[in-house]
């Protein structure tokens, strides 16, 4: 885990050096220690921890600074940081400073300088209040944050993508977490690119397509050659063991997916009519292993390239990729699986990914909890979205375009819907 933070902020450069000694002395083995001879680089120092999700745990700030005085920089940092605790310093008594502080931006605590000893004027007064930060703060996620809107198609995408990428990352609603949504609104006014995600280096991209995301979490985006005896078109479970056995015999394979691989079935909560698995097992658990598997023989799996076109060139076959590259190869399999059929009803389209979703999101699924929820539909794919949303939802209306459920659905997925108690259908 990341060391929180100690912020010290000071004009004068003697004085700073002797904050930061005494800092490093006694509090180095909890705490990263960082020094800013500015109010403004403190100020950038402060988003910069934000970004990349550290916590400060407390701001040592002189008050009489050129530009920004203390009271206003940790005005500006309380919406960055609200949990921090916040201290001032001055080289003489300044009642006014002390009193303003408390009122305008929740002082902690008002040191005077100089402090020594430090033993007895300076630690004793941090230790109690980094030990009552400590008492309280949440542990911060050391990994991919998303944040953004629940109602943004394009936040939907962006969580929809990772989660079927099998890589994990936190949701921050910027509707609930203010400190976050200032950050945002300083790289995007008005919020008008989302999501932000954020990295643990520091770096943060705004509204990325699947391919940035991809290429982000490690997924191979480009192909290695240009020529194969075999290319796939499509990554589903029929594409992923084309390009296994296709690999296994010593071709050289490639597989081109648009999204990521899994298909339809990836989306899938839970399959338990797979051969080969008696208890069943998720959709993104089974693209993960066919999409190792096929690897492991050597194919090559290359995620968010969209085929723009296909020619022929005896002996040979030609994918144009929609940037333009071309790749040649033997033999060609085209595995590109199904396309949802789009509901045809007034509203649908502007509602799509912003309270409409065609598919259940996995990890998206227990933000329903305790709300009603229809699912339309009545295939395999329906029933096993409607058992995962009635785990959360307060009620589960599954509409039916047909007589009953029994002529589209396995009868297993059947009888576990007529079980819940949450969950009614109407055909």
């Amino acid at each position: 885990m990341t060391k929180p933070v100690i912020l010290s902020v000071d004009d004068d450069a003697e004085v700073l050096g002797a904050i930061e000694r005494d800092l490093r002395q006694h509090f180095r083995g909890d705490y990263r220690i960082v020094r800013a001879s500015s109010g403004g680089e403190a100020l950038e120092a402060a988003r910069q921890f934000k970004q990349r999700g550290t916590p400060i745990a407390l701001f040592l700030v002189d008050e009489r600074m050129p530009n920004m005085s203390g009271t206003e920089l940790l005005r500006e940092v309380r919406t960055l940081h609200p949990e921090s605790r916040k201290v001032l310093l001055t080289a003489y008594a300044d009642t006014e400073a002390a009193i303003r502080g408390i009122n305008e931006v929740g002082l902690d605590h008002y040191l005077m300088k100089p402090w020594d000893p430090p033993d007895e004027h300076l630690y004793p007064v941090l230790d109690e209040l980094l030990a009552d930060w400590a008492a309280t703060c949440r542990v911060p996620f050391d990994g991919i944050r998303v944040a953004g809107s629940r109602w943004s198609p394009q936040c939907y995408a962006t969580k929809d993508f990772l989660s079927r990428a099998r890589t994990p990352y936190q949701w921050i609603d910027l509707e609930h977490d203010p400190s976050t949504r200032a950050l945002v609104e300083s790289l995007t006014p008005d919020l008008r690119r989302l999501p932000a995600v954020f990295l643990p280096d520091g770096t943060t991209l705004l509204a990325p397509t699947n391919r940035e995301l991809a290429e982000l979490i490690g997924l191979q985006t480009e192909a290695r050659q240009p020529f194969y005896d075999l290319i796939v078109v499509g990554g589903g479970p029929s594409g992923l063991a084309a390009a296994g056995y296709g690999a296994s015999e010593g071709l050289r394979t490639i597989l081109i997916e648009l999204d990521v691989t899994g298909g339809q079935a990836g989306t899938s909560a839970r399959i338990e009519n797979y051969l080969g698995f008696p208890s069943g097992i998720a959709g993104a658990d089974l693209a993960t292993r066919a999409t190792m598997q096929a690897r492991r023989f050597g194919a090559e799996v290359v995620t968010s390239r969209r085929v723009a076109a296909i020619r022929v060139e005896d002996p040979y076959r030609v994918v144009v990729l929609e940037d333009g590259t071309e790749l040649r190869c033997y033999a060609l399999l085209l595995a590109s699986g199904m396309v949802v059929r789009r509901l045809d009803a007034p509203g649908v389209d502007a509602l799509t990914g912003a309270g409409v979703y065609y598919g259940a999101a996995t990890s998206d699924a227990a933000l329903h909890r305790d709300a009603d929820v229809v699912v339309v539909g009545a295939a395999n794919s329906a029933g096993q979205a409607v058992l995962l949303l009635a785990r959360y939802a307060r009620k589960v209306v599954m509409l039916v375009r047909g007589d009953s459920l029994r002529a589209s659905m396995s009868s297993y997925l059947v009888a576990r819907i007529e079980a819940a108690g949450n969950v009614e259908v109407r055909p």
